[in-house]
């Protein structure tokens, strides 16, 4: 079989998946990416590629040439595409046995919170924003307010802060919460207080003073740009990155976390005030329960208790 045919029958296969768009997209990338450097390293053209072609010295060589051009979190994630596609490949009985397995892969870095730095920062932050010191032509200090405190106090991602609507809030005053389709199709519900609440009719108010023309029903995209249309994920990034320039707060912020700083800021709260990793787990839609212990073990608060328990110290006090 082509290797162009057996690729279009595994995303067949991974229908009844449901993996969203992004997931689909980039495993496409991914297949086609390495299989450009095998039609390279191989001399066949790509219609003609089977999947005989695809032996373990072949793909090493390919990996190899991908590995030269690209950052080892691409190189990690083609592996994998590539290991679920000929994993399918063998049940399909197309191959005998998956090559992968001769083709080296980078270790998977330590998943590292990366809130950010400074016991004030967010309050720093969202005082800033409410005060219009961001300075644009355009300032839209309750749209400011609005995302940063998606950020901080539901934890959300890019993808689902773009993906909310007005009818995302559901509950009686008080005891609403916030409906959040989240990645991997992981939909979860977060409490929020009365102060959301009036963030985001704020929000709202302000977007009917800015559009009156335009009609915001409950299932329209939440977050705007100053056009009024649903906001992009590089216009998201850049609003968060300009609001901690703004604030003065830029160098506060781990390198290549800017929107995402202030989920891993919200996490990283709620285990230094004593939530459990099965409590951050299901707040911030993780599939695994290791991946939420890592914001208990980044506090040190277990470190600081075991530490603080050396009879030593004692000893030290009566000095």
């Amino acid at each position: 079989m082509r290797v162009l045919d057996a690729q279009q029958a595994f995303f067949a296969a991974r229908r009844p998946r449901k993996d969203s768009p992004h997931t689909t997209d980039a495993y496409r990338r991914d297949l086609a990416g390495i299989t450009s450097l095998l039609v390279a390293e191989t001399g066949i053209e790509t219609d003609e590629l089977t999947i005989g072609d695809l032996t373990a010295p072949a793909l090493r060589d390919a990996f190899g040439a991908f590995a030269d051009n690209h950052a080892k979190s691409s190189v990690l994630r083609a592996w994998s595409t590539w290991n679920q596609f000929l994993t399918f490949c063998v049940s399909d009985g197309l191959l005998a046995g998956n090559p992968m397995g001769a083709v080296a892969r980078p270790k998977t870095p330590p998943l590292t919170p990366k809130p950010l730095r400074g016991e004030d920062t967010p309050e720093r932050l969202l005082a800033a924003a409410a005060g219009g010191t961001r300075k644009t032509r355009d300032p839209w200090p309750e749209r400011d307010v609005l995302v940063i405190a998606l950020g901080l106090v539901a934890g959300l991602r890019s993808a689902e802060m773009r993906a909310l609507s007005a009818r995302s809030l559901v509950g009686r005053s008080g005891e609403m919460r916030l409906h959040v389709h989240g990645k991997g199709s992981r939909d979860r519900s977060i409490p929020v207080e009365q102060v959301m609440e009036k963030i985001i009719q704020n929000y709202l108010d302000s977007c009917r003073k800015r559009f009156p023309h335009q009609r915001f029903g409950p299932s329209t995209p939440l977050v705007r740009d100053r056009a009024g249309e649903p906001i992009g994920r590089g216009a998201l990034e850049y609003l968060v990155k300009s609001c901690y320039r703004w604030a003065g707060l830029h160098d506060r912020v781990p390198v290549g976390a800017n929107l995402h700083a202030l989920r891993h800021t919200f996490a990283t709260r709620l285990a230094e005030d004593g939530a459990t990793a099965s409590e951050i787990m299901a707040l911030l839609g993780h599939a695994s329960l290791a991946t939420s212990q890592n914001y208990i073990e980044a506090t040190g608060r277990e470190q600081r208790a075991a530490v603080a328990s050396n009879r030593t110290y004692r000893a030290l006090d009566t000095l």
